[in-house]
């Protein structure tokens, strides 16, 4: 189901790439399909549902974002290991299949980029993950020669108005599809569906949907998008849609363009200006009114299970040509020290907000593991990797990679968390506490998520509660620091709420509020 999707970014180029000693050798080479799979188990371990590898197709050159394809129908061919050094690859692969009970394959079964892409997809699928692929459909790049896509019929002089596939108009270094023609329409479609039909992805993300509508290409995703749930219901459909309404692009035809989630940017915009507000220190103002209203509301009015939301991203913390975009959240948190207790305790606050708020939540790569570094699609940049290292040598490191685990872990038990109502309820911009409750509507399962970005510990806090009774405290983001942190504050494991009416709620409780901390509670199942 798709509110149970917990995704996972990244750029298959530079993820992971180690040799047979166990040594990482992305900077000598751009990483492989078959070097992710190298991370399978420790993404299950981790516990998403879902990759979304930026797109996998053929470009221009050793490297590069991805955006640029020239043969969308073709695997990337430098992403690919070649017969000679197939070898320890294969026997990872196969090492992999046999701990699901599956055969091993033979070199002749993944001898070339086709096989190579499909079985890293079939490996995902073993291990319970679901792959979606990027695909880009309203440009394509490349130098527009020969190898690309843009002259297949090579007219006599070739320009912008005589060529099969676009029109004259420039987008992001490319050129935007002729989404009027309908062999190039169908061209799309057919792309889109290879992916689901072919590879067996279990879904794709739509590169910049703005652009394809600007650009007369409103019927196309229509079309687009009824064609692929006709020939895979469960595909699950991502639109990056910045255009308003933001409900254009999920609503079903003729009324909206029938993508299943489509990009939100409310919960990330208020956190990240929440966390750059809080880094000011104890005395400074932190407003967190814009977060309580993009939890509890939604002013472009797409439902909130159909937001797909994030807090870092492949565009947002990009290092492109010494072009610094957003930073990552440890340094947005601490500016001066991505490792100090400010950047630990306020980035396990917002992942906690991202992984409880209503919504798809999706994780850029090195997220959960406190990375602080801006990322590079360059090989060559070995000082933008996300350092896999860090997780052994830093034991800060590990330890936020454990209560993101632990989140994720929560978020998959708590079918309110999945796909349940929200109402943010409190927010207490002075002491810089704010609180939303999810339910199961019609079933309960009540939560209480009690955020805080305050530098000191409120005891005998005040606050309301949707029931009376005891809760139970699920989650405490202070305990993992240091885990087990050995000075943590709250509530013992359990509050009591009495039947005194708080904050529009039928009950109350008292409870401690650890600085820096998101709070879980939850009713124990009655008997």
């Amino acid at each position: 189901m798709i509110n149970d999707l917990i995704v996972y970014q990244f750029h298959v180029g530079v993820f992971s790439a180690l040799d047979q000693a166990g040594r990482d050798i992305r900077p000598y080479r751009v990483a492989k399909f078959l070097d992710a799979l190298e991370r399978i188990e420790y993404l299950a371990d981790l516990g998403v549902t879902a990759i979304q590898p930026l797109p996998l197709v053929e470009f221009q050159g050793e490297w590069s974002l991805g955006y640029n394809g020239t043969d969308i129908y073709s695997p990337e061919m430098d992403y690919c290991i070649g017969p000679a050094d197939i070898a320890p690859y294969l026997a990872r692969l196969n090492a992999l299949l046999a701990k699901k009970g599956f055969p091993p394959l033979g070199p002749d079964d993944v001898g070339g980029q086709v096989e190579q892409l499909k079985a890293f997809i079939d490996v995902c699928h073993l291990y319970g993950i679901a792959v979606i692929p990027d695909v880009v459909y309203n440009h394509a790049g490349g130098g527009f020669d020969g190898q690309s896509i843009d002259h297949f019929d090579f007219p006599a002089s070739p320009n912008n108005q005589n060529n099969l596939y676009f029109s004259g108009t420039g987008y992001a270094g490319g050129r935007v599809f002729a989404f009027d023609r309908p062999e190039v329409r169908q061209f799309l479609i057919d792309n889109a569906s290879m992916f689901l039909q072919e590879y067996h992805a279990d879904g794709l993300r739509f590169d910049e949907v703005s652009v394809i509508e600007n650009y007369g290409g409103w019927s196309l995703c229509q079309d687009m998008t009824q064609t692929l749930h006709f020939l895979k219901p469960s595909a699950v459909l991502i639109a990056e849609y910045w255009n308003n309404p933001r409900e254009h692009a999920i609503r079903q035809p003729p009324h909206g363009m029938g993508f299943d989630l489509s990009y939100a940017d409310g919960i990330r915009n208020t956190v990240r200006g929440a966390l750059a507000e809080a880094r000011a220190g104890a005395d400074a103002q932190v407003d967190l009114v814009p977060l309580h209203h993009a939890l509890g509301q939604n002013p472009q009015n797409t439902p909130p299970t159909r937001m797909y939301n994030c807090l870092e991203n492949h565009d947002l913390v990009l290092d492109g040509d010494g072009d610094h975009r957003w930073p990552r959240i440890p340094l947005l948190a601490d500016a001066t020290d991505s490792r100090s207790w400010y950047a630990r305790s306020r980035s396990r606050v917002v992942t906690g907000i991202l992984l409880t708020a209503p919504g798809v939540p999706m994780l850029f790569m090195g997220q959960e593991f406190l990375e602080d570094r801006l990322w590079s699609d360059n090989p060559t940049r070995a000082d933008r990797f996300i350092d896999w290292a860090a997780m052994v040598t830093d034991p800060t490191r590990a330890d936020f990679h454990r209560c993101t685990k632990d989140l994720i872990s929560l978020r998959r038990s708590q079918p309110a968390l999945r796909g349940g109502a929200t109402n943010s309820y409190h927010v207490d911009t002075l002491n810089r506490v704010l609180a939303f409750h999810r339910w199961v509507p019609g079933q309960g399962r009540d939560l209480v998520i009690v955020i805080s970005l305050s530098e000191s510990t409120h005891t005998a806090y005040s606050l309301g509660f949707p029931a009376t009774g005891q809760w139970q405290e699920l989650f405490n983001s202070d305990y993992y620091d240091h885990f087990p942190n050995p000075w943590v504050q709250g509530n013992h494991g359990r509050t009591i709420a009495y039947p005194t009416p708080m904050h529009g709620l039928p009950a109350s409780a008292e409870i401690t509020i650890p600085a820096n901390t998101i709070l879980i509670f939850a009713q124990p199942p009655s008997e």
